[in-house]
């Protein structure tokens, strides 16, 4: 092959170079729901840098239509926590994905606001069982019930027990526990059947 025969070719080469598609790109993966421990640890880490000596308040689930919730595991969290030394308890969020500007993906804090008499609190490590083996629980003791509600979406909580002082996982079949009229407590210690409430 002659000189004139390879730059005759080179442009073609160039041009075929130029416009051939990139290597398939790695599709991005979905979103996927999350337990919630999963979630305190997450929240709990973040809140650290806000003062070391935390207690969990409370933690509550929160549905985003955007990911499908799977048994125990939901896209969206919400954890307070308490700080003895600064009398002040704290809201932050945990989410799988951006749903909204008051909801995006990773752990935000909101502003902290003071610590009332009546706000119970419990040490994070008081906490051994997760919301899944809770749900496994709640549908044993609530079998007849989530059987005549199968597309009722189920919500979680957890919060220092009443009558037990553990913190407890409440599974509510429902939004809220407000809006709900039925859900089963779960000892999260322990991971003992409870209670149901209707």
């Amino acid at each position: 092959m002659t000189r004139r025969d390879l730059l005759a070719l080179t442009p073609a080469t160039i041009l075929a170079g130029c416009s051939s598609e990139p290597e398939h790109k790695a599709a991005a993966k979905p979103a996927e729901p999350v337990s919630g421990l999963h979630a305190l640890y997450q929240c709990y880490q973040r809140a650290r840098q806000w003062s070391p000596d935390l207690k969990v308040v409370r933690l509550a689930s929160i549905d985003l239509v955007e990911v499908k919730s799977q048994p125990g595991k939901v896209a969206g969290w919400q954890a307070i926590f308490a700080s003895e030394s600064l009398g002040q308890k704290r809201a932050y969020t945990f989410s799988v994905f951006d749903a909204s500007i008051s909801m995006r993906k990773g752990v935000f804090p909101e502003p902290a606001t003071p610590l009332r008499a009546d706000d119970r609190s419990f040490l994070i490590a008081a906490v051994e069982n997760d919301t899944d083996a809770a749900l496994g629980v709640a549908l044993k003791h609530g079998e007849a019930y989530a059987k005549k509600n199968p597309n009722m979406p189920i919500s979680y909580t957890l919060e220092l027990g009443r009558k037990i002082l553990d913190p407890m996982w409440r599974v509510i079949w429902g939004e809220s526990a407000t809006s709900s009229s039925f859900s089963i407590l779960v000892d999260a210690s322990t991971g003992q059947y409870v209670e149901t409430l209707n």
